[in-house]
């Protein structure tokens, strides 16, 4: 804690606002209080963060970009028309970046420029979703997040367009921490999606630490997409906390490939009745990586539903967890809610724990969770074996179909197939027969 105590002094506000400082001081006062977590901690029982504890992660200094945009556009994958802001090592990349045609009244800009505009909307918001109370990575990005990303989508606004926002990390990473922010405030009956893609150039070792506020107003529908594909030695833990309105829908999907060890909490508060929450998602690690996802649906309105579809696939000595609850206030009668698990180990070192869990207080509500961990259909591969498909494709081939229920999730065309392909390229190109 020393060092990061050292790297605290010597980090500058974004901005001389009062508010500020008092915030990152308060949340590195807690981050020092709380320590890393360990394995006594129950929400982090099968996830040790020792490898993150043991070394410390210095800001990433500020360096001129090395990429061209044909790198830029290659490694961010999407669509050419999406709005696109990139951040390259933690800095902002104006040249890489396009968010022409908004709607009027829209607001789509960094954290930074956010604060020196308009710091009444920022203060009013920032670090009041994603508590630092009892979180010590929430609380260790809001004392050393410099930049990040706002959209503010005012009442009745639609955005056609995705808005897609691209983290590159490279060598110049090695032995850092970059700590994205984003913020997101949608309106009453505003309607938008969201692409967090994160990625890096080479396997330097670093650190992401990404904290996501995301505000749904009451009938506003956000479609928010994560894309983790970081270098093999990286490590990443991001957090999502979310609250919704009346009438209000929220779709997750968090797809994770990289990083040595990776952890990615989404927690939603439904606040309003009617309320919709669709949080999916799916984890293929292989070799020693660890992947860990938790979710917590806080069901606080009657009349609201929840569907949860997450998949892994897990092969060579790699390890899976997932751990999620619903909660039921005694005020949410009616509540649907439905969670479901599934993993797929496609090897013998292979290992996954999963907790799903249900905390009901009301009475009239429908709420079931299933977990299931397997292997290999092995009748099926027989069948295909037995029509000539070679065992590895046909293994990759039932791979992908274990895969596919969650993919479809997916609106995004362009997204789903781009992942699609990356499924594919995980499992099947490589042993083409």
């Amino acid at each position: 804690m020393t060092s990061y105590a050292d790297a605290f002094a010597t980090t500058a506000a974004p901005a001389a606002n009062g508010w500020l400082p008092e915030l990152r001081r308060a949340a590195f006062d807690r981050f020092s209080a709380l320590g890393f977590p360990t394995t006594r901690n129950e929400d982090w029982h099968f996830t040790s963060v020792t490898p993150i504890a043991e070394r410390t992660f210095k800001a990433v200094k500020p360096g001129a970009s090395a990429h061209s945009a044909n790198d830029i556009t290659a490694l961010a994958g999407g669509d050419a028309s999406w709005h696109r802001l990139v951040f390259v090592n933690g800095r902002f990349e104006k040249q890489f970046s396009h968010m022409d045609g908004l709607p009027a009244g829209v607001t789509v800009t960094t954290l930074a420029e956010m604060i020196k505009t308009r710091p009444e909307f920022v203060a009013e918001r920032l670090g009041k979703l994603a508590s630092y109370e009892d979180q010590t990575f929430t609380a260790m990005n809001t004392a050393f997040a410099t930049d990040g990303v706002v959209i503010h989508v005012p009442k009745g606004a639609v955005i056609p367009v995705p808005i897609h926002i691209v983290h590159v990390c490279d060598t110049q990473a090695a032995g850092g921490a970059v700590y994205p922010r984003l913020l997101v405030v949608a309106g009453e009956q505003a309607q938008m999606a969201v692409i967090e893609t994160y990625v890096s150039v080479g396997t330097p070792q670093y650190l992401t630490n990404a904290v996501a506020e995301i505000e749904v107003g009451d009938g506003a529908r956000v479609d928010h997409y994560k894309v983790q594909r970081e270098s093999t030695e990286a490590f990443h833990v991001g957090t999502v906390q979310v609250t919704q309105g009346r009438d209000s829908v929220y779709h997750s999907f968090s797809f994770a490939e990289g990083a040595a060890l990776s952890r990615t909490n989404v927690y939603t508060r439904m606040l309003g009745p009617g309320a919709e929450a669709k949080l999916n998602g799916l984890y293929l690690v292989d070799g020693t990586q660890h992947a860990d996802h938790q979710t917590f649906v806080e069901h606080i309105a009657p009349n609201c539903a929840s569907r949860e579809l997450y998949k892994g696939i897990l092969d060579g000595s790699s390890h899976g967890v997932f751990n999620g609850k619903v909660y039921v206030d005694p005020e949410a009668q009616k509540t649907d809610g439905k969670q479901t698990n599934h993993a797929l180990l496609l090897s013998e070192g292979a290992r996954v724990d999963t907790k799903p869990q249900l905390e009901i207080f009301a009475d009239d509500v429908k709420c079931t969770h299933g977990a299931t961990v397997g292997k290999l259909d092995q009748v099926g591969l027989f069948y295909m074996k037995s029509r000539g498909i070679g065992a590895d494709n046909a293994r990759a081939l039932l791979t992908y179909a274990f895969a596919a229920e969650v993919l479809e999730t997916i609106e995004l065309d362009t997204l789903r197939l781009e992942l699609e392909a990356a499924v594919f390229a995980h499992f099947v190109s490589p042993v083409q027969e």
